[in-house]
């Protein structure tokens, strides 16, 4: 699971992934150093953190004492890119990733046993890296999703050809009962589960390009109160604006993680 946390074990009003699924189900962080990355985003989102047993180097990030994301302080130690990584929900994790490498993709690490369920760490046919995840979702998956995670976005060479290849991998628009339901809308492909929006796929990166803010991607876009006061906070605390507007920025923090902060009125 990019060898990053894994979505908490739920005790309660637990779901699965065989009964919700295509949909993300989480977003994880791969970092160099632990201490100014819980620094950072402690500053910029008001997250607080608790500790799990996969050890010292991990962490999950809580925002009103909901778990919203993980965090794995172990970049430079398993030599490993700096990023955020979102995870979609499926009902096997073998059947989703060999379908993946069937279409042209990659797997990066596993799929892997991490009770109470299976991960793997996989990327498209264009390059951009993304997780799968069966088993028991984070405790209390709906307020999880109405937490800090808006939304995810996937910026890519050909938006409808990548919405075949995660429709097949994901079982998107299926005819499987609570399958994700997928629009063209406003030139970019969009994901809804339940009725929300829950990730978007847009044209245009150039496949060939050296930043990786222009190469295919996911970007994690975080939902919040003040956007200004996030952009702020982070150039306070060591991290950079790539862009800025009154509804929405682009931040990267001192490691060099890209992400996105949305206004809730926006969102």
């Amino acid at each position: 699971m990019n060898h990053d946390v894994r979505p908490p074990r739920a005790t309660k009003n637990v779901l699965s992934t065989h009964s919700v699924f295509g949909a993300p189900c989480w977003v994880s962080l791969t970092s160099r150093d632990q201490q100014s990355t819980e620094e950072f985003y402690g500053a910029v989102l008001g997250w607080e953190w608790q500790p799990v047993k996969l050890g010292d180097r991990f962490r999950v990030a809580l925002a009103d004492g909901r778990p919203v994301a993980g965090i794995a302080a172990v970049a430079s130690m398993w030599q490993m890119a700096v990023a955020w990584t979102p995870y979609f929900a499926v009902p096997s994790a073998d059947e989703a990733a060999a379908r993946a490498q069937e279409r042209g993709g990659t797997t990066a690490v596993g799929p892997l046993s991490f009770p109470p369920g299976r991960a793997a760490l996989l990327a498209d046919r264009d390059g951009a890296a993304f997780g799968i995840w069966e088993g028991e979702l984070v405790a209390n998956w709906e307020s999880w999703r109405e937490a800090q995670p808006a939304f995810i976005k996937l910026h890519t060479r050909d938006a409808f050809d990548a919405a075949i290849f995660y429709g097949e991998v994901l079982d998107w628009a299926s005819d499987r009962p609570g399958c994700c339901e997928v629009r063209y809308e406003g030139g970019e492909v969009v994901l809804r589960s339940r009725g929300d929006v829950v990730a978007r796929i847009e044209s245009g990166a150039l496949e060939s390009a050296p930043d990786p803010t222009i190469r295919p991607h996911w970007q994690v876009h975080f939902a919040v109160a003040d956007v200004a006061a996030c952009v702020r906070a982070a150039e306070v605390h060591g991290g950079s604006v790539l862009s800025k507007g009154s509804e929405e920025a682009i931040l990267r923090d001192p490691d060099g993680a890209q992400f996105t902060v949305t206004s809730r009125r926006e969102r």
